[in-house]
C-alpha cells in the first residue's frame, strides 16, 4: 500500500472493529494505550502549575516521527499513541521506504527503525541514513521484537542512536524520543 492509502486506513480504522486471530492481542494493546493516554492526561493537568514541567510535556508537539515497521499493528498503536501528543507520522513498510521517505522530506525529527523488515532491514537503513551527512544529526531509535544479547550494541554500531525492544512500552518510548529530541 502506498503511505497516503496507509494514512487514510489508519485515520479511519480507529472507528472500525474487527475480529481476527490477533483480536485478542490487539484488544490489550488498545486498552495499554487508552490506559497510557488516561496517565499522560493526568500528568499534563499536574504540570500546569509548573511552566517548566509544560514545556517538557510539549516538546513532542508538531514534531514529524518517521515510523519504519512492516507490522501494521505495530504501526497502528503506535501512530495512535503519536497523535495524541500532536505529533505528525511518516510512515514506511521497509528500509528501503524509509530511505525515499527522508530523501524527499527533510522535516523528519526522528526515526523510529525496526530492525526485521522485508526489502531492506534496520540495520542496512540505519547505516545508508548515516551515509548522508546532512542526516548526521537524526536521532534514530531501533525498535526490535527479537532483542538478543549483542543487539543493543550492534544498532548502535550501525548508526542508531538509542533502541528498544518490543512489545514496545510507549512510556519508555515517549521518553526516549523526549530524551533526543530535547
Amino acid at each position: 500500500m502506498s503511505p497516503e492509502q496507509t494514512s487514510e486506513i489508519l485515520h479511519h480504522s480507529q472507528a472500525m472493529v474487527l475480529k481476527s486471530a490477533k483480536s485478542n492481542n490487539r484488544l490489550i494493546d488498545e486498552v495499554n494505550l487508552f490506559l497510557n493516554k488516561i496517565r499522560s492526561s493526568k500528568t499534563e493537568y499536574h504540570s500546569l502549575s509548573n511552566s517548566s514541567s509544560v514545556l517538557v510535556e510539549n516538546n513532542l508537539t508538531s514534531k514529524t516521527v518517521l515510523l519504519a515497521d512492516d507490522d501494521m499493528r505495530n504501526i497502528f498503536a503506535l501512530s495512535t499513541a503519536f497523535e495524541s501528543y500532536d505529533m505528525k507520522i511518516e510512515i514506511a513498510n521497509n528500509g528501503q521506504e524509509a530511505l525515499d521517505i527522508l530523501a524527499r522530506n527533510e522535516h523528519i525529527d526522528i526515526v523510529l527503525m525496526d530492525i526485521m523488515m522485508p526489502v531492506m532491514d534496520g540495520y542496512e537503513a540505519i547505516e545508508k541514513i548515516r551515509e548522508n551527512k546532512k542526516f548526521s544529526n537524526l536521532p534514530i531509535i531501533a525498535v526490535t521484537a527479537k532483542a538478543m544479547k549483542g543487539d543493543r550494541e550492534k544498532t548502535i554500531a550501525v548508526g542508531a542512536n538509542d533502541y528498544i525492544s518490543k512489545p514496545v512500552d510507549v512510556d519508555k518510548l515517549i521518553s526516549l524520543m523526549r530524551v533526543w529530541l530535547s
